[in-house]
């Protein structure tokens, strides 16, 4: 299995030197998002490194096909149901992600699209727990725009010699923004909640006791 994946990340980056390479990173993003198991950063990076000031191109590439893949993972688990779901995921795996949409709702994906956790595990279930679509399409675009545009930054600014440290710190990167996003979320429901409560309701202001 191991020499299977690698075998196919050698074919995905040999994409970056041909004509191509574009529309390659497109399809990749795409099915990704849904059942391919080779994430477009593998070929993204790759096409940093040939041109960085084509970076952010291809994470724009990389975003939006991302997320049209995501939708289209949604509308397998949303017509498909817990049968395709438990083809993708065990049981026990399948409560994890329930149970992380139970507390986070949509911005699970978000934290899905940004974080090394599979992002097609979460696009078929959101649409077998029948999230919010809307929703689900602006968490995706967040999680998978922000990933995408951070590796575009780094080589953008820093060229090729950042090459190695993005290829060996990329999870931690995400994993760690990831976080900074949560607490921001945390933070934003906190203010929120506590400025609902600030408030008098506009039923109460309106009754007045006999």
């Amino acid at each position: 299995m191991t020499a299977l994946f690698h075998d196919l990340a050698v074919w995905v980056v040999a994409w970056a030197h041909t004509p191509h390479a574009s529309a390659a990173l497109a399809v990749l993003a795409f099915v990704e998002s849904s059942f391919f198991p080779i994430p477009p950063d593998v070929l993204l990076i790759s096409l940093a490194l040939i041109q960085p000031h084509q970076s952010f191109g291809y994470a724009l590439i990389c975003t939006a096909f991302s997320v049209l893949g995501g939708m289209f993972g949604y509308a397998i688990g949303r017509y498909g149901g817990r049968p395709i779901l438990e083809r993708f995921m065990s049981m026990p795996k399948i409560q994890v992600v329930e149970r992380y949409y139970q507390r986070y709702d949509v911005w699970a994906v978000g934290m899905a699209g940004f974080t090394p956790i599979p992002y097609k595990v979460f696009t078929i279930s959101a649409g077998t727990f029948l999230l919010d679509f809307k929703r689900f399409i602006v968490a995706s675009a967040l999680g998978r725009g922000g990933r995408f545009f951070l590796v575009a930054a780094l080589f953008y600014f820093f060229g090729q010699p950042i090459g190695e440290f993005v290829k060996k710190s990329l999870n931690t990167l995400s994993v760690a923004f990831a976080v900074l996003l949560v607490g921001g979320f945390a933070v934003i429901h906190w203010w929120s909640k506590r400025h609902g409560h600030g408030a008098a309701p506009p039923d109460a202001e309106r009754t007045e006791k006999p």
